[in-house]
């Protein structure tokens, strides 16, 4: 991942909407939700919902399939991973400490 994509990442994940969109999406994966199961959870309108989901698709982490009349909303969990390790690559590189991705509760 380069600074650009993770910039957009980032830039998408820092609204509070978004935010709780794909950390619904997260705990739903790998079978997704529609956009009316989403609106119901987490009490957002549906245009309001889709302008969000809209931003997410864009920044790559989430995508739509259509499934017979219906979408289905997934997130990319290959992307955040990559956006984690992105976060994460140089951790600690002063204090030797193991990345909190590759061992959980690692602390520098």
């Amino acid at each position: 991942m380069n600074e650009k994509d993770a910039v957009a990442a980032l830039a998408a994940l820092a609204q509070e909407a978004r935010l709780r969109i794909f950390r619904a999406l997260v705990g739903a994966a790998p079978v997704g939700m529609t956009p009316s199961a989403l609106s119901a959870m987490l009490d957002i309108p549906s245009s309001t919902l889709s302008f969000h989901l809209k931003e997410l698709i864009h920044a790559g982490l989430v995508s739509a399939e259509r499934d017979g009349r219906s979408l289905i909303y997934r997130p990319e969990m290959a992307r955040m991973d990559t956006l984690l390790g992105y976060l994460t690559d140089h951790c600690c590189q002063a204090s030797g400490c193991t990345p909190r991705a590759t061992r959980r509760g690692a602390r520098c």
